[in-house]
């Protein structure tokens, strides 16, 4: 048998178990197995690894508490692949507050590696830098997590070396490593640069719902309840998906930092079609957003057109659905008879915008008692619609899908609006029954613990907006608020 180059491949295939992912492809119980016997092995398609934090069937050593808890190692994935590049590290994340990670894109920076860095321009700022009276609620929040993963040695007091040491913003910039935001274009910044991508040598990419934060992958470093937002990532080898992204980033990068006012971030991007790939048996779609609303090619058409041709099963877990023109076909595809699963945030689905409340024909009132405009509840709620139970804190951040078994939707792209026509964002769609299963068995486990319909929650919370704004007024696009729709 002919064997690899390891010169021209540095990394593992991404088809085969990680190490540091001892038990990624083990799978849950299924109906009539034997107790006591081990959970079936999925195996995953040639060139693509996916990896979920709360994953039943494996488990890790957290990195903030120290205790073995369940799930894959999402940031162990990306510090594998940043430590196996041997050329080039390309990084666009909306978020990136992990020591290790930032410590590691440094050393190879000073190996000579070219590493480059693009962040959301909210989280561009040292943490260690910023004064909390001039902070938001949420980045106050933030602020306090990240100093909590930073004291090391638990007195509640932070050295001058552990906020170095903690600092992941910091440790980019004193290390060298080229950083920019989504402002490098001389604007206030785009709507949001969500991209979740990390790009190794021309021939990895690691991306999905992820942002490379302590929350998002281990849980909130101040609070031990939390396991970290509901994510995954996936892990594909393939030097011609891989130039797609890096097409993307160059958009973004420009000449880089302090140059030229040449990056291009948002509508500016001018993000063309979806483009396809071949990557061993599994065929993949991959979209940059935001597209003009008149774009034809726009993500949010490309999912309507994916989940029309469903004929048997739809699976979704969404952290924001509040796309209006999604809801007519989901609600077609009941009507012929295909089976729904629809899972959403619990912080989002209860919103004033959010489509869940139409799949439940239920209509919820903004804080100034006004209904969204073209607001339209089902006549005839769907069934199978509902919120997962979650460890107190923590966040459904999945944007995945699961048609007929064996085409996955997945990427940082949120089912919205501003997601489709503002953010820089990534949707992919993924040809692959072995991949689905995975997906498919994450959908099952979030699926045994939800509630579904309206619940008792959601009942009350509809009863006090009834009594406060009877059935409110319909809102005219011209009254539209500016809520944040990630």
């Amino acid at each position: 048998m002919r064997q690899p180059d390891r010169r021209r491949r540095p990394f593992p295939l991404a088809g085969v178990a990680f190490s540091l992912l001892p038990l990624a492809l083990l799978g849950c119980s299924q109906a009539g197995q034997l107790l006591g016997q081990p959970p079936e092995t999925l195996p995953m398609p040639p060139g693509l690894t996916v990896a979920f934090n709360q994953r039943a069937e494996a488990s890790y050593r957290s990195p903030i508490s120290g205790e073995q808890r369940r799930g894959d190692d999402l940031e162990a994935l990306l510090l594998q692949t940043i430590r196996g590049a041997r050329r080039e590290l390309l990084v666009a994340v909306q978020e990136l507050s992990l020591p290790a990670v930032a410590q590691a894109l440094v050393e190879q920076h000073r190996r000579g590696l070219t590493v480059r860095v693009v962040l959301e321009n909210t989280y561009s700022t040292p943490w260690s830098e910023q004064h909390e009276a001039e902070l938001s609620p949420h980045l106050r929040s933030r602020r306090h997590q990240l100093m909590a993963l930073a004291d090391r040695n638990h007195d509640g007091r932070l050295s001058d070396a552990e906020q170095e040491a903690g600092d992941a913003v910091l440790i980019l910039r004193r290390g060298g490593v080229p950083v920019i935001d989504d402002r490098e274009d001389g604007s206030a910044g785009s709507g949001l640069m969500h991209s979740k991508y990390l790009l190794a040598d021309g021939q990895v990419v690691v991306t999905g719902s992820a942002n490379f934060t302590p929350s998002c992958i281990h849980g909130d470093p101040d609070d031990p309840r939390t396991r970290g937002n509901v994510n995954h990532l996936l892990r594909i080898e393939s030097a011609a998906l891989t130039a797609r992204f890096t097409d993307d980033f160059q958009r973004m990068w420009g000449d880089g930092p302090g140059g030229l006012l040449d990056s291009r971030f948002g509508l500016a991007k001018q993000s063309g079609p979806a483009q396809s790939v071949q990557v061993g048996d599994s065929r993949i779609q991959v979209l940059f957003a935001p597209h003009r609303r008149d774009d034809p090619h726009n993500g949010l058409n490309l999912i309507a057109a994916e989940l029309r041709r469903a004929r048997r099963r739809v699976d979704l877990a969404l952290f924001v659905f509040s796309a209006q023109q999604l809801t007519p076909v989901l609600a077609e595809l009941q009507r012929r008879g295909v089976a729904l699963r629809v899972l959403a945030d619990p912080g989002f689905a209860s919103r004033s915008f959010s489509e869940v409340l139409d799949l439940l024909g239920v209509a919820l009132a903004d804080r100034h008692c006004r209904l969204e405009a073209n607001n339209g509840p089902l006549a005839q709620a769907l069934e199978g619609v509902g919120i997962p139970r979650l460890p107190a804190g923590d966040k459904l951040h999945h944007k995945m899908a699961v048609i007929d078994a064996r085409t996955v939707i997945s990427g940082s792209f949120n089912w919205s609006p501003s997601a489709a026509h503002q953010n820089d964002e990534v949707l992919l769609v993924i040809e692959s029954p072995q991949l689905a299963a995975h997906f498919s068995r994450e959908m099952d486990r979030l699926w045994r613990s939800a509630e579904l319909g309206v619940n008792q929650r959601l009942a009350r919370k509809l009863a006090r907006g009834w009594q406060r704004c009877g059935s409110g007024i319909a809102r005219t696009p011209a009254m539209m608020d500016q809520d944040p729709r990630p």
